[in-house]
């Protein structure tokens, strides 16, 4: 412990020198960059003063829709770069307005759509990375000839897009919590939307009229009311209420309750279909705990595995909520579960600045001494290294979700069945951290205790026994439900839990935390039955008739161990992280009314079951 608490130490010592000797060892240069339609993007540099002829430095870039502040060529950034170790590695580092943001010119758009075609005349993300690094290489002197990009959570999704630029001198590319379909991720999942999100809506949703330093949007954000954010969300009504009240003006809301179903206008801001022939470096970085993003990091790096033979393609994925990487905690915490010490420091040192440190400095031509895939078992509590993910050697197997409450491997009277009553009037809390719900978006519920949930009678639970051996799960679930509802729609929220044993220790950091029987959330999911055939055509339920819904929760890397119990929860609301379903099929189901609202007896048939990758 000794060891650890010096290199914190001297990690955080190391950063704090180098943000104060950024002004010293650091040239900043403002300019405009015009991109091939015209628009000027905002975009600074700062060059390290030793650069030279003899001494030549590549470029480290982030593009992003979040300002690229503090503006003014003598006011300097608090840090560079990624991380400290790259900063003091030094780089030339970018920082860009994407159009239509802060100082840059052009419209924003959310998720731009991708151009079929590259050409000189048409734009989207991918050209303005590819105009932007174009004029890097020529007009910045003395650089090495070599780009790399990196970016978090929206500017994840700028750096994703970017890897279509194929510029020769892109060699990098780190696109980290990345957005790749807004109707499957951040937004919504699985198309159902998250009613959490409500007060980001002001970010992303109105225009600037003129270049801004600061946010144009702030008067129209919406303020905590009080320490127990849930109360907003009581208060508030149905979306159709809410955004009448709040949001009519907005073009992102508008755009959002105008195309309930996976239509044109989602289709063309789904990024997946187009990452095919990538043939740089690519290091796709996510958290197992990221509310926000935990989609897009699996997706792209699978489908650029799957599209893309000629990229060095990993990905990683860590204990972490979202972007929390990016910042050292000492003991690393998500909300109650600590996963060791100075994780995100390893992560930045080993990983992350060992990428960058070879594509850009060493032989861009060769793999880094990377695995590809560099995943930590988030209940064993340690990194892993695969050559494949999910990985090739796990097996599947099926847990039945039995009438009797056992989760078991073996399938029990297919027509026997549990029951739930789900009333939309009275939701299940998806938390119960109250406080968690006046943030930009809940973080914590990921991992939180959900004992909350048992005693509700619109929530079914399914066990194992204690488990007699350990039992890691590495790769994808799949939720294979066969029910049966007295309306005509509905949710189905999956659940997977890891019940601690009864003799579980306390720790004393968390004294007010009982961690015997503890009810940790591994992984959950959303599913609205209207698209279980199609997410472009949704389909009312037939009530009281058996019907399958079959959908994928993210992957998880989670070893149960011995004397553990494995937990499946199962409802049809979940408030207020997911609007809720009224339970009467509404072709647009922003504009249910109160009195839509529907109450149901909902089944779960034996023949239900959950279908796990286990890795022996």
């Amino acid at each position: 412990m000794k060891t650890i608490l010096k290199i914190l130490l001297l990690f955080l010592t190391f950063s704090v020198f180098s943000q104060e000797n950024i002004k010293e060892n650091y040239d900043k240069k403002e300019v405009y960059i015009t991109m091939r339609d015209g628009v000027k993007l905002f975009t600074a540099i700062y060059t390290p003063k030793d650069i030279s002829k003899d001494n030549k430095y590549p470029f480290l870039m982030q593009r992003t829709c979040y300002s690229i502040a503090p503006y003014g060529e003598d006011n300097f950034r608090k840090s560079l770069g990624p991380n400290s170790f790259l900063l003091n590695d030094k780089y030339i580092f970018v920082y860009q307005d994407v159009r239509g943001r802060y100082m840059s010119e052009g419209v924003f758009t959310n998720m731009t759509p991708q151009v079929e075609h590259f050409n000189k005349t048409k734009v989207d993300e991918s050209t303005d990375t590819y105009d932007t690094i174009d004029w890097l290489i020529k007009n910045i002197k003395n650089n090495n000839g070599k780009v790399g990009q990196y970016g978090t959570s929206y500017p994840g999704f700028y750096t994703a897009v970017g890897t279509l630029a194929n510029h020769p001198a892109l060699v990098a590319s780190s696109p980290q919590a990345p957005i790749s379909d807004f109707f499957f991720d951040d937004f919504h999942h699985n198309g159902a939307f998250l009613m959490s999100y409500f007060k980001t809506f002001p970010v992303f949703g109105i225009q600037k009229t003129k270049a801004e330093e600061k946010a144009w949007y702030m008067d129209q954000y919406i303020r905590p009311t009080s320490k127990d954010g849930l109360v907003f969300y009581n208060e508030l009504g149905t979306v159709k209420e809410a955004t009448e009240k709040y949001y009519k003006d907005n073009f992102f809301m508008q755009e959002v309750i105008s195309h309930p179903n996976y239509d044109d206008f989602w289709q063309k801001r789904n990024l997946l279909p187009h990452l095919k022939g990538i043939n740089h470096a690519v290091m796709t970085v996510g958290g197992w705990f990221d509310a926000e993003d935990l989609a897009g990091p699996l997706n792209i790096y699978k489908t650029i595995e799957k599209t893309s033979p000629k990229a060095k393609n990993t990905i990683v994925m860590g204990p972490f909520s979202h972007g929390a990487w990016g910042r050292e905690t000492g003991k690393h915490y998500h909300n109650d579960i600590y996963f060791g010490d100075s994780i995100a420091t390893f992560y930045q040192k080993n990983i992350e600045y060992k990428f960058f440190n070879h594509y850009l400095k060493g032989d861009s031509k060769t793999a880094v001494a990377l695995p590809e895939a560099y995943m930590f078992d988030t209940g064993k509590k340690e990194w892993n290294e695969f050559a494949n993910w999910p990985p090739k050697k796990a097996t599947k197997l099926n847990f039945y979700l039995s009438s009797n409450g056992k989760l078991e491997t073996k399938k029990s009277n297919k027509t026997a069945y549990s029951e739930y009553y789900s009333d939309p009037n009275n939701p299940v809390p998806s938390s119960i951290n109250y406080a968690d719900f006046n943030g930009f978006t809940p973080r914590n519920y990921m991992s939180e205790d959900q004992r909350f949930a048992l005693s509700r009678p619109d929530v079914v639970t399914f066990t194992t026994d204690y488990l007699t051996e350990d039992i890691t799960l590495a790769g994808e679930i799949m939720a294979k439900l066969k029910i049966a509802s007295s309306s005509t729609d509905a949710d189905f929220i999956v659940k997977l839990i890891d019940i601690y044993p009864l003799d579980e220790p306390e720790n004393k950091d968390k004294p007010d935390v009982i961690y015997a029987n503890y009810h940790q959330m591994v992984r959950s999911e959303i599913m609205p039955v209207r698209f279980r055939n199609s997410f472009e055509k949704p389909e009312a339920l037939t009530p009281n008739t058996t019907t399958e819904v079959n959908f994928r929760l993210q992957d998880v890397l989670h070893t149960f161990k011995k004397g553990h119990k494995i937990q499946i929860q199962i409802q049809s609301t979940w408030y207020p992280l997911m609007m809720v379903n009224p339970q009467k099929f509404i072709e647009n189901p922003y504009l249910a009314e109160k009195e839509d609202y529907t109450k149901a007896f909902i089944k779960i048939f034996n023949e239900s079951h959950i279908e796990v990758d286990v890795l022996k």
